[in-house]
């Protein structure tokens, strides 16, 4: 069950916003194999000055950062990890129309134990 933040300029359209977080969770479905209906997302909007990005940090020419964090249960492999890198980038570019260079995504890693959806219960280890 990954827990999404994706944060953006205050000024794209609810259109925008919308396809990228359903690029992120298509990419999350099709890379990491979650669940369709596992679908947890927090979008926040920023105005000027809000989102803080050196605009060429390691090489990479950023116009309009767009950041994605997914807090997700620890054990998938570098590769795999990559792989969903590539296809996040792939359907915001696609879907969105957001720039490659401006997707800035991290991985928050916990454990099952780390995690309660709902009724103050620990389903993820206990099952449901």
């Amino acid at each position: 069950m990954p827990l999404v933040r994706i944060d953006a300029r205050s000024d794209k359209p609810a259109p925008v916003l919308q396809a990228i977080a359903d690029g992120v969770h298509r990419a999350l479905v099709d890379v990491i194999g979650i669940p369709e209906d596992d679908r947890f997302q927090i979008i926040s909007t920023h105005g000027d000055g809000e989102l803080v990005f050196d605009r060429h940090y390691m090489g990479v020419e950023r116009q309009d950062v767009v950041f994605v964090q997914i807090t997700l249960v620890r054990g998938r492999t570098e590769e795999r990890k990559k792989e969903l890198y590539r296809q996040i980038v792939a359907n915001l570019r696609a879907d969105a129309g957001i720039r490659p260079e401006d997707v800035v995504i991290t991985l928050v890693e916990n454990e099952r134990i780390d995690w309660s959806v709902g009724e103050g219960r620990a389903q993820l280890v206990d099952g449901v």
